[in-house]
This record gives C-alpha cells, structure tokens and sequence, in this order.
C-alpha cells in the first residue's frame, strides 16, 4: 500500500511476510552504491562487508554515552578503519545481445570476528565468480568464500580462509539512533579511494526505498532504512554508518538517484540474528514468524480509526495469501486476521523500528513476547520462532 502527500489513505491490504516492500511512505528511486571498475553492463556491483558484533549483557548503547561528551573525529576514525575492508568482486555479465563479458567491481565490507567472517550486502556478491578482500593495513586475503545471504535484508557474509588476528567492529543500537545525531561513514569511495571518510547526520528513519544498479534497473525494494546526509558515493556500499562511539548502527547501501545529501543504510538491528548465526557456524538462517502484514503510520490510524498509531497490521496479502501462515510459528501461537502487533519483547515498533527488524534480531528457536491488540484489547503471547528455510545459507 502506497501513500503519498495527497492521495486518501487506503485499507491496510496486508504485505509480504516479513519482507521489504511497499507500504504506506513515499517512495524514492535510489542507485545501490556500486562501484564498477571495467567493463560492467547492468551487473550487481560491489559488496558490502559488516565487521563486528559486541552482544553483551553489559552493552553500552553508544548512541546515547557519544551526547555526553566531545569526540574527535580523527580517533573515531582510528578505532573503526582496523575493521573496515575493501571489496573486489570479478564476474562475468550477459548483454541484451547474448555476449558475455569480464566485469570487475568493488565495495566495502566490515569485519565481525577475528578469524575473517565479513558482512556484506548480498547485491554486492551476486553475480561474483571471486573476491578480493583488502584490509586497511594494505594486506590483500585472495582465499575468500561465501557463506550465506539474507535477500529480505540484502546481506550477505564471506569469510576469510586462514586468518585469526583481525579486528571486529563494535556493533551499536540502531533503534535509539535519532535524527539529528551525528554519525561517520567510511568505505572504498569509488572504488579507488579505499577508507574515505565522510560525516554528518541520521535525516531521518523508518524510509521505504526502491534500490537499482546504476541502469536505472529496479533490483529490490528495502524498508525501515535509515536516511543520512553522510556523503555515501559509489563504492561505499557494504560500508558503516558509526555513532560517534565507534559503533555501527547501519551498514550503507544506497542513494537518491539526482538528489545530493540524500542516503541510505540498511539498520544494523536488522543483522544481528543472521550475525549469531554466521558466527555459530550455522550458516545464514532468518528468523520467521509466518504472517503478511502492513506497517501502521499516524495517517492510517487517524483515517481507519484504529488504537495505535504505530504497529504491524496482519491483514492477507496482495494476492489475497493468507494473513497468518498454515503450520508457521504465528498459526502455531494463535496470531489472527487483523491482529495489531505493537510491541517485540516489549521494544515498541514504529520511526526506530518496524516488525521486520525488530525480528531481525533473533535466531530460529528464540521465544519473544508480542503485544498485540485484538478487538479493542491488548494481549501478550508467546512465539517461537523458526527458519525460513529460503533463506539459509548458500
């Protein structure tokens, strides 16, 4: 479902099950940030690779200890560039007339363990034959394999063979960043410039946007992105977005095609399950609930009447596919048509997150409480979520 600033709200028509996709906000028409360095017709280009993830009990949530104090830039900088690489990819692409060519591409990926695991957009790998991965320190790693990809988040995860003294990259708290906050980006500007630094600040959250290659081609729909004015140019796909505590709260993807200032990173929120997983050694697996639903704003609630501003709507989908999956965690636990889930183990859904992130943060097998409202009611229940089997690791 579509809104914009002058057409009349429509009926929530539910959406694809935890997937990006169209609904109620403006859509925009972005290039996915790709660098490609020979001979690249309408091939995916570069990739993005996400270094680090800090899960702790006694996690400091950097996006609120960086207001209390001044940070110098330069040591931010310092800190993160260790875990920030270059990204290299060699294909082969078909053209409209059949022949075949040599494609070569670049990006930027961030390291998330010791021993090589990178993260990455997977449009930045997808039509790769190899990859090249260059640290900071200028050493080049040849011996590098896919893990798995995430399409619904547009990561993917390689790993370096044979290494075990890298430097992960510390991962923040994407759902209490605020507009207005500052934040750094760093990556393989151009595919030339390897490290370029660039800063500026979160525009805003919650953005629906329509990335395509260079081409102007349509390739995937992504929401909940996160806007900043941070230069992101092409390259830099697959780089951080960082607090001003040197922690990743977006791993950047795209631009505004024709538009200066205007960027977009995928939340790092919506990682960190996959994260666990990749690193576990059990490959990419997404969490699943098993539900179509339509991401509730202020002007729906005030057209329709319903008792929440913010939330996911489960309503069938727009090929009339069931709201509630048969046999999926959601039919299990007694999720119903026209359910208004408000709340993830109590963390609110709306500007800071929406249902599809929020559920980005558990593996198949976690229990998590949602709050829904039913009939005019609010009530808790418990799910145990699955894998999406589609989505495990190739």
């Amino acid at each position: 479902m579509n809104l914009d600033s002058t057409a009349q709200p429509k009926p929530p028509q539910g959406a694809v099950m935890e997937k990006p996709r169209k609904n109620n906000m403006i859509w925009l028409s972005v290039a996915i940030v790709v660098a490609s360095l020979i001979l690249s017709i309408g091939g995916v280009a570069c990739i993005l690779l996400m270094r680090g993830l800090i899960l702790s009990d006694r996690f400091i949530d950097g996006n609120l200890a960086a207001n209390t104090r001044e940070v110098s830039v330069s040591d931010i900088v310092d800190k993160v560039s260790p875990s920030v690489v270059s990204i290299v990819t060699n294909g082969r692409s078909q053209s409209l007339f059949g022949d075949t060519r040599q494609t070569r591409a670049a990006g930027t990926g961030i390291i998330i363990s010791k021993d090589g695991y990178i993260l990455t957009n997977k449009h930045v790998v997808s039509n790769a034959q190899s990859v090249t991965i260059v640290a900071s320190d200028g050493s080049i790693y040849d011996s590098v394999s896919l893990i798995g990809t995430d399409p619904l988040n547009d990561l993917a995860y390689l790993k370096i063979k044979n290494v075990n003294n890298l430097t992960p990259a510390s991962i923040g708290n994407s759902s209490t960043a605020r507009v207005g906050q500052s934040v750094i980006a760093i990556g393989n500007a151009l595919g030339q410039y390897q490290n370029t630094v660039s800063k500026g600040i979160i525009s805003g959250k919650g953005r629906v946007v329509s990335a395509g290659n260079s081409n102007g081609e349509e390739q995937e729909s992504l929401t909940d992105m996160i806007q900043t004015d941070t230069a992101i140019n092409s390259g830099n796909s697959g780089g951080p977005l960082i607090n001003y505590s040197g922690q990743v709260v977006g791993i950047n993807t795209a631009v505004a095609s024709g538009a200066e200032g205007i960027g977009f990173s995928i939340p790092i929120n919506a990682a960190k399950g996959t994260i666990k997983q990749v690193l576990a050694g059990k490959g990419v697996q997404r969490a699943y609930l098993g539900v179509n639903y339509t991401d509730i704003t202020p002007e729906l609630a005030k057209h329709y009447n319903l008792p929440s501003k913010y939330g996911a709507y489960v309503a069938r989908g727009r090929s009339d596919s069931a709201s509630v999956t048969a046999d999926s965690p959601a039919a299990k636990a007694g999720l119903q048509d026209k359910d208004i889930i408000t709340k993830v183990n109590g963390a609110e859904l709306g500007p800071q997150g929406n249902l599809s992130s929020a559920l980005g943060q558990y593996q198949p097998g976690d229990s998590i409480n949602l709050t829904v409202i039913r009939g005019g009611r609010t009530i808790v229940i418990k799910v145990t979520l699955a894998a999406y089997r589609e989505y495990v690791g190739s």
